[in-house]
């Protein structure tokens, strides 16, 4: 339920000009105003918008901005707002302008794509008006020039004292359709007076060349995530993007996600280049967080990350057809210790992976808030094994064991006996084995959904929920919905 105050503000946003109204309410206006899809309400708002920063984040939260009406015109307004005061302070001098200046947008967050619509995107929009920003500039500049040929001292000095500008923070996604204009908007760098800063940098089914012709104009001071799993790079073209990444000291995720590694079949070159990957990775001081998700490194884990200088805090390995060597490598590595999130699903611990598994989570066991080990062909003696190990994990948060093969009877005994982990409050569990019509012999981690027996899940339904209603751990979650695996994000953790 809305509070009188917020009531108030939609109440104000209606209307049009705005009444004079006090700092402090600024921020709740620009919320009102958003969420009741009012786009000239917020220029006029961010025209004399009173502080330094306006962050969307903070003022708006991120599931307003899905479900809020004209959502891509409110964020365009915003930005044409900005433009324009930048326009502004370009053609006032300092010292006859009055009242505060916006210096920071800060639009990390926001989707790219809303409303549905695949022709807008905040990157292309922002990538616009740096464009035209620059160009307003350049037409100020020559029109100067013209009139005053052979500046004086003074006018020197008084274009020294130009106002620095506003630097927008955003999350970029580039596709075909935005490289050209993102690559004019970055060009200028510093000198613009609107400048980008990418917090996170994803590229869409663009060349190896054209993403290190934008790494090339990114600032290095803000680069927190690169996120390459929409390439599907070769080894080749890896090492055509790599060695670039090191001019980023914030660089803390990469997401090499379907990269295409083919070190199962090694040939003396690929050799050579999978040695080169080792050694660029290890140039990434910064990086924490490592996404080598169903990029064909069966049996080599060790090439890849034997450079790494710090350990790793987040690795997901899902579908990576990992051998006892590669879990054998890692838990003795130095990266355990520091890990605190762990996707190792789609590996068949039935294949010798099991005592490996065990000893990894041991030696994880003092910092580990996420595990998930969805698809695993875990069965209830498999779980038997690594409850106990489970259970010294202290700190655990969320444990994904969607899809395998386990029973009502092993759910129950690992719902019972996980409730004295105190943080743990989300546990993705498989609609259990004796609640299909297939046989158990028929199990297929990917068809055996469509075989539930809805009474009989009902039924196991009702004995987990009643149990977490015994323990009164009102905090602890039990599904079978997997999609809560995929909001946890590395920097959430």
């Amino acid at each position: 339920m809305d509070s009188l105050l917020f009531l108030c503000t939609r109440h104000i946003v209606a209307q049009r000009p705005l009444p004079a109204l006090p700092d402090d309410l600024y921020p709740i206006l620009f919320q009102a105003a958003f969420l009741d899809g009012r786009p000239l309400v917020l220029r006029d708002l961010v025209a004399t918008w009173p502080f330094l920063e306006l962050n969307f984040q903070r003022l708006v939260g991120h599931k307003v901005l899905f479900r809020a009406p004209n959502c891509n015109l409110c964020i365009e307004a915003v930005i044409l707002a900005v433009v324009a005061q930048v326009q502004r302070e370009l053609e006032v001098p300092r010292h006859q302008s009055s009242g505060s200046w916006l210096r920071v947008l800060d639009m990390t967050g926001v989707p790219d794509h809303l409303d549905g619509r695949s022709d807008w995107s905040s990157t292309k929009a922002l990538a616009r008006a740096c464009v035209a920003v620059s160009r307003h500039q350049q037409e100020l500049q020559r029109r100067r020039s013209k009139r005053h040929k052979g500046y004086s001292a003074a006018t020197t000095a008084e274009a020294a004292l130009r106002p620095p500008g506003v630097d927008v923070h955003a999350d970029l996604v580039v596709d075909k359709n935005a490289y050209g204009i993102l690559c004019e908007a970055l060009q200028p760098g510093a000198a613009s007076p609107l400048r980008l800063k990418c917090r996170e940098f994803q590229p869409k089914y663009i060349s190896a060349f054209e993403i290190v012709t934008l790494l090339e104009c990114l600032d290095p001071s803000c680069l927190r995530r690169v996120d390459l799993h929409f390439i599907c790079l070769r080894l080749v073209e890896l090492l055509v993007i790599l060695p670039h990444l090191s001019r980023f000291p914030e660089l803390r995720s990469l997401n090499l996600q379907y990269s295409n590694l083919d070190m199962q079949h090694p040939t003396p070159e690929s050799a050579i280049r999978i040695r080169c990957v080792a050694r660029q990775l290890g140039m990434l001081s910064g990086l924490r967080d490592l996404n080598l998700r169903t990029t064909g490194l069966s049996g080599n884990l060790r090439q890849i990350l034997c450079n790494l200088q710090a350990p790793l805090e987040s690795l997901d390995l899902g579908h990576c057809s990992l051998l006892p060597t590669d879990l054998a490598f890692l838990s003795q590595s130095f990266h355990p210790a520091a890990l605190k999130r762990l996707d190792l699903s789609g590996q068949d611990i039935s294949q010798g992976l099991l005592e490996p598994l065990r000893l990894l989570l041991e030696e994880t066991s003092a910092s580990l808030l996420y595990l998930d080990l969805m698809e695993c062909c875990m069965s209830d003696s498999h779980l038997a094994v690594l409850l106990p190990t489970l259970l010294r994990c202290s700190r655990l948060r969320v444990l994904g064991l969607f899809r395998n093969p386990l029973s009502t009877a092993a759910l129950k005994d690992l719902l019972q006996k996980t409730l004295k982990l105190p943080d743990l409050h989300l546990v993705v569990y498989p609609i259990p084995l004796d609640c299909h019509t297939r046989e158990p012999s028929e199990f297929d981690c990917y068809l055996f959904d469509e075989s539930a027996d809805e009474e009989l899940l009902s039924a196991a339904e009702v004995e987990f929920s009643q149990l977490l209603a015994n323990s009164r751990r009102t905090n602890l979650v039990w599904t079978d919905d997997p999609q809560g695996l995929e909001a946890l994000d590395y920097f959430s953790l």
